[in-house]
């Protein structure tokens, strides 16, 4: 006698719920050889049912609360691509988890701001929360850091998370573009969300980061924690002068253990030009990970879109198919521990660009500002006038940034400066 099969409940027909749909239909006999049990849809949830949808849906039952869905008694896995950290996708999660049933999310920011609550919740009631699909669309990272790399203590975790930023990048490195044209461009290709600042002011990457963070350094998640910085402040000569020094600049997402605490931060860097990331082109993610047996593993792929995220969200129902059952962050998350926040970051070297007035002895004042501060200079460039401006770039030996915005709160009473410097940090990959 075959095994029973696994019902699946789910909430959310937008691309990536249809994208499930269709692998649960074209994929039937793979998933259940491969499991040893049928995984069927038993009913679905969305706001608008009269909306047309590239798929059959009409074998499934429907309902318009997913609180509704998650209790219905023909569902054993709650499956939730709605997206939101508040409200109906919050409300149908603790419901399925207190109905008995697992989850199955591709919801970041919902884990993002309440995953230990919940994870707490459904390790209580001998429940999973899967949500692979969470984070970097469909590159196996959750399963690599739980299981693949899970004999190593985790020295650092880096990456491209957001491909829409990293679109934006790589249309100015590649096509001259200033921000606001591929901005423009990025929006009516329908690349960024409905608020376009979860992309381009670092949240959506954030939440992913956070996530990331809590498996490899066995923390409670703190979103609040991570130093966020978009890219709306990259302009066009950013990225040349980047170039021109062998550097190409990254929306980088990087966390590490320190003896100061754990440090979490999304924003711009600049990275070697010849590196795996600094090769990453269009809405590509890539994710490093370094673990201290393995050393440095790179995962790259595409980080969004309906079948990458959906195979994500299938490779997390179908190992609960198996019967794999493991602790939401990798460790029951009662012993997750309360993270320590770093009060600075690791020390790097700064890529500063800035504008002068061409007056005798500017690079002089600018140059004792950063050493009163203790920032020593490296490599310094001059670029043709513009006029009575002198376009300037320098780059840093190892600082913190601490050091870095104490020289440059200096900079203005020296009466040379024509423009608010640039500083972004270079982050050795």
């Amino acid at each position: 006698m075959s095994a029973a099969p696994l019902r699946i409940g789910l909430a959310g027909l937008g691309t990536v719920g249809i994208g499930v749909v269709k692998i649960v239909q074209d994929h039937a006999d793979l998933i259940a050889r491969r499991t040893g049990r049928p995984v069927v849809i038993t009913a679905v949830s969305a706001r608008d049912r009269a909306k047309t949808r590239d798929a059959d849906l009409s074998g499934y039952a429907w309902e318009t609360d997913p609180v509704a869905l998650a209790k219905r008694e023909d569902v054993d896995v709650f499956v939730e691509v709605m997206g939101g950290h508040e409200g109906a996708a919050k409300f149908a999660t603790e419901a399925a988890i207190a109905a008995g049933k697992d989850v199955v999310s591709a919801n970041k920011a919902l884990l993002a701001h309440h995953g230990q609550a919940l994870a707490m919740a459904a390790e209580s009631a001998g429940r999973v929360i899967r949500f692979e699909a969470a984070v970097a669309g469909g590159i196996p990272v959750i399963k690599a850091l739980t299981e693949g790399l899970a004999g190593n203590q985790i020295k650092r975790v880096m990456g491209v998370m957001n491909g829409s930023c990293n679109y934006i990048l790589t249309r100015m490195q590649n096509d001259g573009m200033t921000y606001e044209q591929v901005f423009d461009a990025a929006q009516a290709l329908g690349y960024l969300e409905a608020d376009p600042n979860l992309d381009v002011g670092g949240i959506d990457a954030g939440h992913k980061l956070a996530l990331l963070a809590s498996i490899a350094f066995g923390t409670k998640v703190s979103f609040d924690a991570v130093e966020l910085e978009g890219i709306g402040k990259i302009s066009i000569d950013d990225i040349h002068l980047a170039a021109d020094m062998g550097y190409r600049i990254k929306l980088l997402g990087v966390a590490q253990m320190t003896g100061r605490g754990l440090e979490q931060r999304m924003t711009p860097c600049l990275v070697p030009a010849d590196s795996p990331l600094g090769q990453l082109q269009g809405g590509t993610n890539m994710v490093v990970l370094e673990g201290d047996s393995v050393g440095q593993i790179v995962l790259r792929g595409p980080g969004a879109g309906t079948g990458p995220t959906a195979s994500a969200v299938m490779a997390d129902v179908l190992d609960i198919a198996r019967g794999a059952r493991m602790p939401t962050f990798g460790q029951p998350a009662a012993t997750l521990a309360d993270p320590i926040a770093a009060v600075s970051t690791t020390p790097a070297s700064y890529y500063l660009r800035m504008t002068l007035l061409d007056k005798p002895g500017a690079l002089a004042k600018i140059a004792t500002c950063l050493g009163e501060a203790g920032v020593s200079i490296d490599q310094m460039r001059q670029y043709g006038h513009e006029g009575t401006l002198a376009p300037v770039l320098i780059v840093t030996h190892k600082a913190t940034r601490a050091d870095i915005d104490h020289a440059m709160s200096r900079f203005d009473a020296t009466g040379v400066m024509a423009a608010a410097p640039v500083a972004i940090r270079i982050e050795e990959v």
